[in-house]
């Protein structure tokens, strides 16, 4: 219930710390010590950053960690401010209340923001009036909830591993990726607790739910290994050392799903099969397309359009300006996913809409709230473009999982690339040759196992394998740079050396 911060051990200061809170009266000290030591954590849950902590009920004291950025990464303003807005959730202060997800195919948490309002302070009755709800609560909480996710592999569930959103956030601001990838923090929370204000709802909730058997599933399975963890086979996937806590992530999505316009058809089913689908839309075909980079979007354009369904996802025309945006973030999209080996991102891809414009020379831009051009702007004569944000990460990291982006041979289609991914990827791919410092980085901050780091590795290697053998044989062009692209109105091709990164 009371929270502070703390550094020690592998704990770093990257991220800034957030506030001390002030203890309450009646109310324990959240740790005695002023380090924090995760090495008694299994491998799951030995992540490394900047900590706060807090105090459940049970006298449980339970960790938000805002991990270690990466070195080189390019991280804004904006995310350590929402890390430490994420890590200053505190579950039992009556600002918050907790509800089971029973939507979708996985269990989460959602939690929500009361501290003002109807139900400001009072927790227990905004969970016991607004719980039962399938979708998200808009009455009686401030903003969108943030999910407290956590790792669920069964055969009778989805796929979910909790660590694999850590890794999308750090290696996409690596990346320098336009595509959006929310924030994440590492979080544990007294499985006690959980169980009876959360998982036992869920439980309930979920059961007569119709199409949500896997979620059904997942939250009988969650609920049983709270009362007994060694009947999760995975069991320090899923909790710490003590088997007190179980850990995840926290995290803050926005956005809407994209139509088949950018996740594809997926007609022909679940597996490769969508996967090679969703490299029959607009974009990826003009990636796959050796044509001149405006050219190659007008093929990408009327081939997809043969297709009736992808036809009708873009019966209001697609603009050059967003297929620029769309192919950029598509090459970053598959990237990410060759490297965690991700199973289940088509269907899974969301957008928001933002006006851009140019002016003196340089790229603007505002959130979109409507199609209506907001008259403060309107002389400037504002785009209205989806960009995508990459909420649903969690089906990546882990060895068994299926790698749909290396099977469907993905990387090796590419024709068009941003020169900025390229260079930053040969460096990633001869640290980790060279077992430099960003692999010792891996390594030591996100608690993965010496076979997910291997797998991790192999892949980067490969990757960059796949891109560097397509460009010396000149079948790479380095013409992607939407926001260039934007204020020139024209392509332009950086000429690069395909081995210096």
């Amino acid at each position: 219930m009371h929270g502070e911060a703390a550094v020690g051990g592998t704990i770093g200061a990257r991220a800034a710390r957030p506030a001390r809170k002030r203890r309450r009266p009646g109310q324990s000290a959240a740790v005695a010590a002023a380090l924090l030591t995760l090495a008694a954590l299994p491998a799951a849950a030995q992540v490394a950053g900047d900590a706060v902590h807090y105090t459940s009920p049970n006298d449980v004291t339970e960790h938000c960690v805002m991990v270690t950025h990466m070195p080189g990464g390019v991280y804004s303003e904006h995310d350590v401010e929402q890390e430490r807005a994420l890590c200053a959730v505190d579950f039992y202060d009556g600002a918050h209340a907790l509800c089971p997800k029973v939507f979708s195919t996985s269990p989460g948490t959602l939690v929500y923001d009361i501290s003002r309002g109807e139900f400001a302070g009072r927790a227990q009755a905004f969970e016991d009036a607004q719980c039962a709800h399938v979708s998200p609560v808009k009455r009686g909480a401030v903003g969108e909830p943030v999910i407290f996710k956590m790792t669920m592999n069964d055969r009778r569930t989805s796929a979910t591993f909790a660590t694999s959103s850590l890794l999308y956030y750090h290696f996409s601001r690596y990346l320098a990726a336009s595509v959006h990838v929310p924030v994440s923090v590492f979080r544990a929370m007294d499985k006690d607790v959980h169980r009876t204000r959360v998982s036992q709802r869920g439980v309930a909730l979920s059961a007569h739910r119709k199409g949500g058997a896997m979620n059904h599933a997942g939250w009988e399975i969650l609920f049983a290994a709270e009362q007994k963890p060694s009947s999760y086979a995975a069991t320090d996937e899923l909790f710490t050392a003590d088997r007190r806590q179980v850990h995840g992530v926290l995290l803050q999505p926005h956005g809407d799903r994209y139509g088949p316009e950018l996740n594809g058809t997926r007609r022909s089913g679940w597996g490769a099969g969508q996967n090679r689908d969703f490299q029959e839309t607009a974009p990826f075909l003009a990636l796959r397309s050796a044509l001149p980079l405006v050219e190659a979007m007008d093929h990408g354009i009327h081939g997809a359009a043969d297709d009736p369904t992808l036809r009708q996802a873009m019966r209001h025309g697609v603009s050059h300006e967003q297929m620029v945006f769309w192919m950029q973030e598509l090459t970053e999209i598959t990237l990410l996913d060759y490297i965690f080996s991700q199973q289940d991102r088509i269907g899974n891809i969301d957008q928001l809409a933002w006006w851009y414009w140019v002016e003196d020379g340089a790229v603007h831009r505002q959130p979109s709230s409507g199609t209506a051009v907001p008259a403060a702007i309107a002389a400037h004569h504002p785009l209205r473009i989806k960009r995508t944000e990459l909420n649903d990460n969690d089906a990546g990291g882990r060895v068994p999982y299926a790698n749909f982006s290396k099977t469907t041979g993905m990387l090796e289609k590419m024709r068009h690339y941003r020169a900025e991914t390229y260079r930053r990827l040969l460096r990633l791919a001869s640290d980790f040759d060279s077992r430099g410092p960003l692999y010792h980085y891996v390594r030591e901050t996100f608690g993965l196992s010496e076979r997910q780091i291997g797998q991790l590795v192999g892949n980067t290697l490969k990757a960059a394998s796949i891109l560097r053998e397509s460009c010396r044989k000149n079948r790479l062009v380095f013409d992607l740079d939407a926001e260039a692209f934007l204020v020139r109105g024209e392509a332009t091709v950086e000429p690069l050396d395909c081995d210096a990164p």
